[in-house]
This record gives structure tokens, C-alpha cells and sequence, in this order.
């Protein structure tokens, strides 16, 4: 009996779950947003950047873009016009002999046992007038209040829940972070639920119609409504 191969594509595909948000209500869009549409040359640092999705955006924007990602993370067709550096982050930063005026921290921090020293080491790469943008998951979102009310802690392939994530926190534990790495968070934007993720069945125009809802939502009770935090930071002492 034949068997199918599987391409090394497929295989990363079945190992990473995470993918590219386009909705304009998701974490990755809003990132996007809050960052300038001309990169203008200027050198950003990608951590924990996976196949480099987000990071070509970037690149497509006009940066120059170098990526963090630990052997195994990324698949075979990562984008050719980022710079890609092989290391684990629980390990801290690789040795990188240059300064950056952005770096990103998409989906990543959650991921570690040691968030603070990495924001730390980050802020000792960053240019003087640089930013560090993070998306950052809420638990305090009033999803993950119920199951922990109804006494239920599931570990699930992604979203809240993921059984990779080893932080856990609401707002003001992040702010609390951030500001023990010398960092101070300067705008902060809430993503929505990701109903087309969560309801890949569903009919387009109720996707849009929840997300829509939940995301304004968001933007008026962000500590109980927003799915992640998206924020933009910089160097404690400058505005």
C-alpha cells in the first residue's frame, strides 16, 4: 500500500500552529498599524519570529529586518529577504554586534520563562530614539475569567490557553514588566477574539459582525474585552 510523503513544508506547518493574523481586528494587523509604513532603511530585530511572516511585512515596508528563531521553529520557505539568526531565546539574546531602532516582540514573551532579562538585553541593542512593539496575550480577558472560575485550566494548541505559554498575565502584569525592564509603554491598542479562527465554519459576515463587536468592546473595557495587548515602548526617561 502506497504511503503519501509529507514535504518539510507540511511538517512545520503541522508543528508550528501559529499563522499570519489578517484580520484588521487581530494582533498581527494592529502591529502593523502602529508601526511607521516607511521603513526608510532602518534595521529592526524580529525575536522569536517564527517562519518570518510578520517579518516580511516589514521587509515588503522597507527595513531591514533580521529575525530571532530557534532551529526547528522555522520551515524551509522563510522569506530570503530577512536575516535570519538560529538560537533559542530561553537562552537570552545571541550575541548581535549592531543597534536597532525597532525591535519586535510578536507572540513571543508568554513563550519564556525569563521575559524581563530578554526586554532587558533587547533595550541594550536598541538605538537611541528606538521602540520595542509587543503583542501581548490578556488574562484577564473575560474568556479565560470563566474557565478559571468554573475551575478549568485547559491546554490547548493555541490562543490563551496554549500549553507552550509559561506567563500568564492580566494589564497590569505586563505594565509591571515592562516597566522592571526599563521600558515605558507609550500606546497600547486591544485585539479581538479571533472568531475566524475559533469559527472557521461560520459565515464570513458573522465573523466580521463578532470581531467587530468584541474589538470596539476592546477599546472601551480593554482589561475584560481585549484578546491581546499590542503595545509600543520605549526607554524609561524619554517621551
Amino acid at each position: 500500500m502506497a504511503t503519501l510523503e509529507t514535504s518539510p513544508v507540511t511538517e512545520f506547518a503541522e508543528a508550528v500552529p501559529y499563522r499570519l493574523k489578517e484580520s484588521p481586528y487581530g494582533s498581527h494587523m494592529l502591529l502593523l498599524d502602529a508601526l511607521p509604513a516607511k521603513g526608510a532603511g532602518r534595521k529592526v530585530l524580529d525575536l522569536g519570529c517564527c517562519n518570518g511572516y510578520f517579518a516580511a511585512l516589514m521587509a515588503e515596508r522597507g527595513y531591514d529586518v533580521t529575525g530571532v528563531e530557534r532551529a526547528g521553529g522555522h520551515g524551509p520557505d522563510f522569506p530570503i529577504e530577512v536575516r535570519l539568526i538560529e538560537h533559542d531565546l530561553e537562552q537570552g539574546l545571541p550575541p548581535i554586534d549592531s543597534r536597532f531602532s525597532l525591535v519586535i516582540c510578536a507572540d513571543i514573551l508568554e513563550h519564556l520563562r525569563y521575559p524581563l532579562a530578554l526586554l532587558q538585553q533587547a533595550r541594550e541593542l536598541m538605538e537611541p530614539d528606538g521602540q520595542l512593539a509587543a503583542s501581548l496575550p490578556n488574562s484577564g480577558n473575560f474568556y479565560f475569567r470563566l474557565n478559571v472560575l468554573a475551575g478549568r485550566f485547559p491546554k490547548e494548541e493555541k490562543g490563551l490557553f496554549d500549553r507552550t505559554h509559561v506567563q500568564f498575565f492580566p494589564w497590569s502584569g505586563w505594565v509591571e514588566l515592562f516597566e522592571a525592564a526599563g521600558f515605558h509603554i507609550k500606546e497600547v491598542r486591544s485585539s479581538a477574539v479571533p472568531f475566524s479562527v475559533a469559527m472557521p465554519s461560520a459565515p464570513a459576515w458573522l465573523v466580521e459582525a463578532l470581531e467587530w463587536s468584541f474589538f470596539q468592546a476592546a477599546r472601551v473595557w480593554k482589561t475584560l474585552f481585549a484578546y491581546q495587548f499590542i503595545v509600543v515602548s520605549v526607554p524609561r526617561g524619554r517621551s
